[in-house]
């Protein structure tokens, strides 16, 4: 039997604090504007993928994901696939010692621990993950910048969870992308008392993808251009400043003012686009009645294309942000885990916010299916833990 040929990732989930939104080439994933985001740590949110070529393989190269084959057939996925088989017949060409590993089909499993497809930033670990975990098996020495190149056209987002911590993507000028790259602002360890607390409100897949939201964003906005062209720019170096200098109320403010701009344009969008629903509304309400209450800013929201809302803090303010959270939401599934159970619920400030904010409590309560609490981590890790045996069968980690 011939062999097969493996290798393992695991990939984090990032959340961005400067939004991406727009693209001035859908073809290859160039955005219109730089975004920033925080690399979610893979305790919490991860994609673990193996990718193995043979062969002995079907010809045709097939990806499964979460049990489920997936059509491997689109422009994204094939630029990816067509990409890194080009890097690896580079080094075969210049050495003929080297096994033929382009020219084998490619099987790859993958498996997320998060639900896919619901705003939780799913295709930016998928594909950062499927590109590692290929350039591990071609055994590439390709840096992360390099590789997040090649993320990028799989899924925007996805260059970004190529690094640990805090990262930026630069938009670039370049037609063909290549200056279109992501790059580390800040590693963990720079500010590692970042954590989130992540409000699962649906669970379902979104009504509208953001690769049509983004496109009809760019046609029909007229706040869309101020955004991109004066807004963002601005934001991005205060921004690294404010993760430079560790100053939380910054990176707060213009976390939150950030996320109120990208849904403004969805809003402004025809027809209009809404990812937030009253249940995010209600999130929005309890961050601000939390800073209220503390006299500062010690809690910001940020929404992606979903309505799910994500809840940065400082671990010393952990009582007074998640412990709120813990005493609304106290029965939802997520905090039976290490971390939740290490929460200390904050009652007295939740019968507080009950009196200015009943309504809003009432709505998390329902709305709420989980909740995911993390910090800022690593990027990629390379693994011995496989999803494909030497069998080259598919085979569960859980």
């Amino acid at each position: 039997m011939s062999e097969i040929h493996r290798a393992s990732t695991t990939a984090p989930v990032n959340i961005a604090v400067i939004k991406y939104w727009g693209k001035r080439d859908p073809k290859l994933n160039l955005p219109t504007n730089s975004s920033l985001s925080v690399t979610l740590s893979q305790a919490d949110l991860r994609t673990h993928t193996t990718a193995s070529c043979s062969p002995s393989y079907p010809t045709e190269d097939s990806l499964l994901l979460n049990g489920s084959p997936q059509d491997v057939s689109g422009a994204r996925t094939q630029a990816c696939f067509r990409e890194l088989r080009a890097l690896r017949k580079q080094l075969e060409d210049g050495n003929d010692t080297l096994p033929k590993l382009s020219t084998f089909p490619l099987k790859i499993v993958s498996e997320n621990n998060f639900p896919t497809a619901a705003g939780l930033a799913s295709s930016a670990a998928g594909f950062a993950a499927l590109v590692r975990a290929i350039a591990n098996l071609y055994e590439l020495p390709s840096s992360p910048t390099d590789l997040s190149r090649i993320a990028r056209q799989g899924s925007g987002s996805a260059c970004r969870s190529l690094f640990g911590g805090y990262v930026g993507w630069e938009q670039g000028s370049a037609a063909d992308g290549s200056d279109s790259t992501a790059f580390q602002v800040a590693p963990a360890e720079h500010w590692p008392n970042m954590r989130a607390i992540v409000l699962v409100v649906s669970a379902a897949k979104k009504g509208v993808s953001s690769t049509t939201g983004m496109q009809t964003t760019v046609a029909t906005s007229s706040l869309f251009a101020a955004r991109a062209n004066e807004t963002v720019p601005r934001r991005m170096q205060e921004m690294q400043k404010a993760i430079q200098d560790k100053d939380f109320e910054t990176f707060a403010k213009v976390t939150m003012m950030d996320s109120n701009s990208f849904h403004a344009t969805c809003l402004d969008t025809y027809p209009p686009i809404f990812y937030l629903n009253d249940v995010s509304k209600a999130a929005i309400k309890i961050v601000e009645s939390i800073n209220a209450a503390a006299g500062k800013t010690i809690a910001a929201y940020t929404f992606d294309a979903g309505p799910n809302a994500v809840v940065y803090y400082l671990e010393e303010n952990e009582k007074q942000v998640a412990g709120l959270f813990k005493s609304i939401l106290g029965e939802k599934e997520g905090w039976a885990g290490q971390r939740g159970q290490g929460v200390t619920a904050n009652d007295e400030a939740r019968d507080k916010v009950v009196v200015d904010a009943a309504v809003a409590v009432g709505l998390l309560e329902e709305g709420v299916s989980r909740v995911i609490l993390t910090s800022v981590g690593e990027g990629p890790v390379k693994t011995d833990e496989s999803l494909i045996n030497e069998k080259g069968e598919p085979v569960s980690s859980s």
